[in-house]
């Protein structure tokens, strides 16, 4: 496929230039530190350079490179608008202007699948994709019972491209700690790169739709649809109609996106108590809210497996970071490695930096908005080696919590609603209510 380059010297040679880019202006860092300019001015632009580069490979490459970008929203936020702007329009513009694989390519995919008879399971099968992403399309079908069908089939060569890019980020990883030197980068990428293995494997994305369609069966705020086939590269479940958050956000009026915010929040949240599994693609497009008033829920490849015990330590360290006593706050946040143990950290910066951030949690409603967003993004943009978001770091087992976090929390902000964040917390994050809150919540 013309937008997925596969060929190994051609994709090496773009993620080889990083670290060659980051030498040389490491050098010349060096060199204008000794004619006298400041170390903090010289170490601002090695980083912004950097940033430009490593952004930049990323965005023109799909796999991979380009699934970590989407991934990293922690670099991203780290950075200032003209750097970051870009590289979202990059990616934006790859993945709208991603080909559709050929039909004869998708009847290949489905032979190997579900057999050289594949269309006796279907009653229709339209051939022109309904929708495309990064590692696979989705086509429009009737199975052969009269079920309206989604046939999810995986592009070729997808999986290897993907493994393959991650190989080769692990070797240029520190790039990413000249941005953020709080961070445990090879950790981090390990993890994702696991991740992004199971993404891959339409068995287990099988296997976690039905997990949670079970947990959330006959709910009135939920429809999850069932599967119906898996083999191979391909996964075939129910089809379900309703309206994109994405079409809410540009035309919903108020009630309607306050009512598809709530849903869209205690779905997110509310999952891992319910299935042990967190849907870790909150995208607007993986979402639809139904004529009944429902939200249909769509894309299980990214899910994550959150046990109770860590449920119960992710809602303490979240009552926790509530707290105005910042002391206990940089302990616990050490003690779940998010300041690891050779950072030296300045407190007041800490509880300045986490206070706007805690804001819905500790409000009986909260209003999502734009400019909330923009305020928060504006006080992580900068490079300087003072701003205490560079000292952070993101342990593994968060990696995908963070996404759905980050993730979600802009599409709230998106959809300008107001709903009351810290009551579902409260009833659905294990340990984040003391005892009186409780009560409060199974009130």
């Amino acid at each position: 496929m013309s937008d997925l380059p596969r060929r190994a010297v051609t994709r090496s040679a773009k993620l080889a230039s990083l670290p060659l880019g980051f030498a040389g202006r490491t050098a010349l860092g060096v060199g204008k530190r000794t004619f006298g300019k400041p170390a903090e001015a010289v170490a601002m632009e090695i980083q912004t350079r950097t940033a430009e580069q490593l952004f930049k490979v990323l965005g023109e490459l799909k796999g991979g490179a380009m699934k970590l970008g989407q991934m990293l929203s922690i670099f991203e936020a780290a950075l200032p608008a003209e750097i970051a702007g870009p590289y979202r329009a990059t990616l934006t513009k790859l993945q709208e202007a991603a080909p559709p694989l050929p039909a004869s390519a998708v009847h290949k995919v489905l032979a190997q699948a579900l057999g050289e008879d594949w269309r006796d399971s279907f009653a229709e099968f339209d051939d022109e994709p309904a929708a495309a992403a990064s590692i696979g399309q989705v086509h429009k079908g009737v199975w052969h019972d009269g079920r309206v069908v989604a046939v999810k089939v995986q592009y070729p060569g997808a999986g290897k491209a993907l493994i393959s890019d991650f190989n080769q980020l692990a070797r240029v990883g520190r790039l990413f700690g000249v941005l953020m030197p709080g961070l445990d980068v090879k950790s981090m990428l390990a993890e994702l790169k696991e991740r992004v293995a199971e993404e891959l494997d339409y068995e287990i994305e099988a296997e976690s739709q039905t997990i949670i369609r079970e947990a959330y069966l006959d709910d009135p705020d939920f429809y999850i649809p069932e599967v119906i086939a898996q083999a191979g590269d391909v996964l075939v479940t129910e089809w379900i109609d309703g309206t994109p958050l994405s079409k809410i956000i540009s035309e919903g009026d108020q009630e309607t996106r306050n009512h598809a915010a709530l849903l869209y929040c205690r779905f997110l949240l509310s999952g891992p108590k319910r299935s042990e599994l967190l849907h870790g693609d909150p995208h607007p497009g993986n979402f639809r809210l139904m004529e009944d008033g429902r939200l249909g829920v769509l894309d299980f490849g990214a899910v994550d497996h959150i046990p109770g015990g860590f449920q119960k330590r992710l809602g303490l360290l979240l009552r926790i970071g509530t707290m105005a006593d910042i002391d206990e706050v940089e302990e616990a946040l050490r003690r779940e490695d998010f300041i690891r143990d050779d950072v030296e950290i300045d407190a007041e910066s800490l509880q300045t930096f986490l206070g706007p951030i805690t804001e819905p949690f500790v409000t009986e409603t909260f209003a999502f908005n734009r400019e909330w967003l923009r305020d928060q993004a504006a006080r992580v943009t900068d490079l300087r080696p003072t701003n205490v978001v560079r000292q952070l770091n993101l342990p593994p087992e968060y990696v995908i919590i963070h996404r759905v976090l980050s993730a979600g929390t802009g599409v709230l902000c998106q959809l300008d609603c107001e709903i009351p964040a810290r009551g579902e917390s409260l009833k659905w994050i294990p340990g984040f209510a003391d005892d009186e809150d409780e009560e409060l919540a199974v009130g």
